[in-house]
């Protein structure tokens, strides 16, 4: 199989599809390689090291998707690289179609299959895709809240983690899975005061186990959901459901009812964020303020630190890169369910439920495109 990965294109993306290591085993399968020129620059990766590994560098993203069997990218493709999809190709990548009319219809129009990242699965019922991306955008988001904070961004001026003789900030983190977990690790490091929500009270359980009593836990629910939120510095939301659009957990209202000069972090923006007031933003423009709340809502976070985010994606992602590769897409989901689960579009129709929900499209049940 002919494997390409363009450069990405979205506003400061600089992680890539795929790095030496990953293309060095693809190239062992017997598969060739193509990167586009300088898709590697911005993780200090260059062009030599893939060309080391065993892969042919091109010159433009048009040659990637005119010729390559499978584009491996990161992000879900802009309209410029959704025009350039044709029937028969496979694009692996994240997608996050639930709040993406436009790109969905743009997949459906172009005939490839599309199989999402952040919707395969695992035996226990993980998402293991997603996890290493929720663990950076987790730990970037006591960070970023806290630049939030600060007075140049708009914020009340307040210290995370306090000083001697002054209280740290109080933080309220929704969401105890992946990046909820790793939220809390980070905001305890820097000595704020933190509570953690969730609605299982086994998670709720198992972050005392870790972390001691250093952690204050809430269960979820609307009533205490508002009152943690007013009363926060810092709200850092994580809630996700697999594939489908985030719950809008918080209200227009509950954010007018916020501390003035408090920060709000929607990890979950990819999916369409967790408040009515979220809207994506960018790394060259990544905050705004409502209701006299800074909102952080950078729609591709971990592409902040994109070395870090692309070596642990590439970890993740390569054991079904190369079963796409070496079976193709069709037989390589028929013998892993769970990768069957990362279909989202085939012939032109929405593959997965939760999308089709979300968006009103037409549903292909994904047993009857592996027939």
């Amino acid at each position: 199989m002919l494997v390409g990965t363009p450069k990405e294109i979205k506003d400061h993306e600089d992680r890539v599809g795929l790095v030496p290591s990953s293309v060095r085993e693809l190239v062992a399968a017997g598969h060739k390689v193509i990167i586009e020129k300088n898709a590697g620059a911005g993780i200090g990766v260059a062009d030599a090291a893939y060309v080391k590994a065993g892969a042919t560098i091109v010159d433009t993203p048009d040659e990637i998707f005119a010729k390559a069997d499978m584009v491996v990218k990161v992000k879900e493709p802009l309209a410029v690289e959704r025009k350039k999809l044709r029937e028969g190709q496979t694009l692996f990548t994240y997608l996050h179609l639930a709040p993406d009319p436009e790109q969905a219809e743009d997949l459906m129009k172009s005939g490839a299959t599309c199989i999402a990242y952040e919707t395969v699965t695992a035996p226990n019922g993980s998402l293991p895709l997603l996890a290493p991306m929720s663990e950076v955008a987790g730990r970037m988001a006591p960070q970023v809240g806290a630049a939030a904070l600060e007075n140049a961004a708009g914020g009340m001026g307040i210290l995370l983690g306090g000083v001697a003789g002054v209280a740290p900030a109080k933080v309220v983190i929704l969401g105890a899975g992946v990046a909820g977990t790793n939220a809390t690790h980070v905001a305890l490091g820097m000595g704020a005061d933190v509570t953690l929500v969730d609605n299982s009270i086994d998670a709720l359980r198992r972050a005392i186990a870790t972390f001691g009593v250093r952690i204050k836990t809430a269960h979820s629910n609307k009533d205490t959901v508002a009152d943690l939120v007013t009363g926060a510095d810092l709200v850092i939301s994580t809630v996700l459901v697999p594939g489908a659009a985030a719950p809008k957990l918080i209200s227009r209202e509950l954010i007018a009812a916020m501390k003035k000069g408090s920060a709000f972090v929607d990890v979950a923006i990819d999916q369409g964020g967790a408040s009515e007031t979220s809207r994506a933003t960018t790394h060259s423009a990544p905050t705004y303020i409502e209701s006299g709340v800074v909102h952080y809502c950078v729609a591709n976070m971990p592409g902040g630190v994109a070395r870090t985010s692309t070596f642990a994606l590439n970890n993740a992602t390569l054991p079904f890169t190369l079963a796409l590769a070496n079976k193709g897409w069709k037989q390589a989901c028929k013998d892993d369910i769970h990768l069957a689960h990362g279909l989202n579009v085939h012939a032109g129709k929405i593959t997965y439920k939760a999308v089709s929900d979300a968006l009103g499209f037409a549903y292909l049940d994904p047993a009857k495109a592996l027939a």
